[in-house]
């Protein structure tokens, strides 16, 4: 199924990913929340981890859980954040795991799709 609105063309699992990096943003009250799905479709979820000795973005949070977790590769990755673009590191992390053509969907605290770009 694909949503056409604010969204754009979206399909439900990628809305998914992008209400529970939204939740997980809201909830911890950290910068970024991130989720992402893996090739079975499993989803992990993620804040900013910001300690004296180890500082990870949401995104790199998420797909550090998805590897510990014995992911094999991932389909998508959503962050929410005030930023306007999806970092190098960020799509990096994905790319690693997921490959150049995994789409990396970057929304606003509000939820709303600002830009979707791949890892490569």
């Amino acid at each position: 199924m694909t949503l056409s609105s604010e969204h754009g063309d979206l399909g439900a699992e990628d809305l998914k990913i992008i209400t529970l990096a939204r939740s997980a943003r809201a909830r911890n009250g950290v910068p970024e929340g991130a989720a992402v799905r893996d090739e079975t479709g499993r989803t992990y979820v993620a804040g900013t981890v910001e300690l004296e000795s180890l500082k990870l973005s949401a995104l790199q949070t998420a797909v550090a859980m998805a590897v510990a977790s014995g992911a094999q590769s991932l389909e998508a990755a959503a962050v929410v954040s005030n930023a306007e673009a999806a970092s190098a590191d960020d799509r990096a992390a994905v790319r690693d795991l997921g490959g150049p053509e995994t789409p990396v969907l970057l929304a606003g605290p509000d939820g709303q799709l600002r830009v979707a770009v791949t890892a490569g």
